[in-house]
């Protein structure tokens, strides 16, 4: 399939747009998650990846004002010419800035997939070690209820598993076990 991306440039966008390293390592944990729920839901990974990856393009260019993220994104991915179901994906992850709800599980799944990242990053933190492969799913199912821990991390959208058909307990191990996947790229 087309997606109009590829992941060199879809990287390539990322150092372009983004400054922060800890901004980019969101998006590499993103396109982890979106693969592992890709694999598990027998969608398309590469799509799903990609989507992951290249959601939060405008991050620091809004410096995440809801009322305008993803708008920048968009023009940036439109005018590279990437498969429209990407963009809208993108798009929808950010409700906030569009009069429209999320509907289909693709939109679902990047919204509670990117959430829920920087719940296990925080998680990781305050391991000793700061490592991933110190967490146990457990924890990450604990941190969930801990509405002030993570505060950033709304739980009501990392909640949005359960509209697609996964439990919130399946949705933290599969995700925390993406992660671990790439763990050396994030420094955790």
């Amino acid at each position: 399939m087309n997606y109009g991306v590829d992941r060199e440039r879809a990287l390539e966008l990322l150092e372009q747009h983004l400054a922060n390293p800890n901004m980019i390592k969101h998006c590499l944990a993103s396109e982890a998650v979106m693969r592992g729920l890709a694999r598990h839901f027998d969608e398309d990974e590469e799509l799903w990846g990609l989507t992951g990856l290249l959601h939060d393009l405008d991050a620091e260019a809004t410096a995440d004002d809801l009322s305008i993220h993803t708008h920048q994104t968009v023009q940036i991915l439109r005018q590279e010419g990437v498969a429209e179901e990407i963009i809208e994906a993108i798009r929808m992850h950010n409700e906030a800035a569009h009069n429209e709800k999320r509907s289909n599980r693709f939109h679902h799944a990047l919204a509670a997939g990117e959430t829920i990242t920087g719940l296990i990053t925080a998680t990781a933190l305050v391991y000793p070690d700061k490592k991933l492969s110190s967490v146990k799913p457990k924890s990450v199912r604990k941190r969930i209820k801990e509405k002030a821990f993570a505060a950033g991390a709304n739980r009501d959208i990392i909640k949005e598993c359960e509209l697609i058909g996964l439990p919130i307990a399946d949705f933290c191990d599969l995700c925390l076990e993406a992660m671990q996947g790439i763990a050396d790229d994030l420094g955790l």
